[in-house]
């Protein structure tokens, strides 16, 4: 199995940026497909964007496209979650996730396709 934590989160204004970072410990990193969630306060948990185990392929929802870029060292453990042109709109709890078979997009973008998960980051956008 793999542990997951999560760093990065904080509070930043409109139009800001921040860098979340996923630290993996345990099995190999590269076993595994990564993806990010959120959740806000009072909603469901839902797909932000994942990546495939060399790193090759990502993926994205659309309300982040253009503005986020996930990415991952697979010689660090690491995986990332680069968000620029932040909206009140993205704060939430951040929870990086890994995925022991999924390698589809749409398996990808499913919450019960991820068998690890981090204790999450809050990411809190001001307007």
């Amino acid at each position: 199995q793999v542990q997951l934590v999560e760093s990065g989160g904080g509070l930043v204004q409109a139009g800001g940026s921040l860098r979340l970072s996923c630290a993996a410990s345990g099995r190999t990193f590269t076993t595994y497909a990564m993806g990010w969630f959120r959740q806000a306060p009072g909603k469901e948990r839902e797909f932000v964007a994942a990546i495939s185990r060399s790193g090759d392929s990502t993926y994205y929802a659309e309300s982040v496209k253009g503005r986020f870029t996930i990415s991952r060292d697979n010689a660090k453990n690491t995986l990332y979650l680069q968000m620029n042109s932040l909206k009140p709109e993205d704060t939430a709890v951040y929870y990086c996730a890994a995925a022991s078979t999924a390698s589809r997009p749409g398996p990808l973008m499913r919450i019960s396709s991820y068998d690890y998960w981090g204790q999450g980051t809050q990411v809190t956008v001001s307007s």
